[in-house]
């Protein structure tokens, strides 16, 4: 499933809520400027909470927020096979909190 989501989420076997917030957060990251309220309506009828959502956008904030500095302080980035060894890691074992 993982390989799925990674060529293309939009027609992996996921569930309804995690499509529905993947598609926002894609929205969000690449034109922020014209998201709005109205944004939010898909993934309350796909069922995410709004704690959810918050989370999902904080999550997005800080990923964007480190990809910048990585990029600005020349930090190694991992190529697309280390962010797949990263999120199968995140799969299985969760962020530690």
């Amino acid at each position: 499933m993982l390989q799925a989501v990674l060529t293309d989420w939009r027609t992996a076997p996921i569930d309804r809520k995690l499509r529905a917030t993947l598609g926002f957060l894609e929205t969000l990251t690449l034109t922020p400027a014209e998201v709005g309220a109205a944004d939010l309506a898909p993934l309350r009828a796909a069922g995410v909470t709004d704690e959810a959502i918050e989370d999902a956008i904080e999550v997005c904030a800080l990923f964007s927020v480190y990809n910048r500095l990585a990029d600005a302080l020349g930090f190694h980035v991992p190529t697309g096979d280390g962010h797949a060894a990263l999120a199968r890691f995140v799969l299985k074992r969760g962020y530690l909190v």
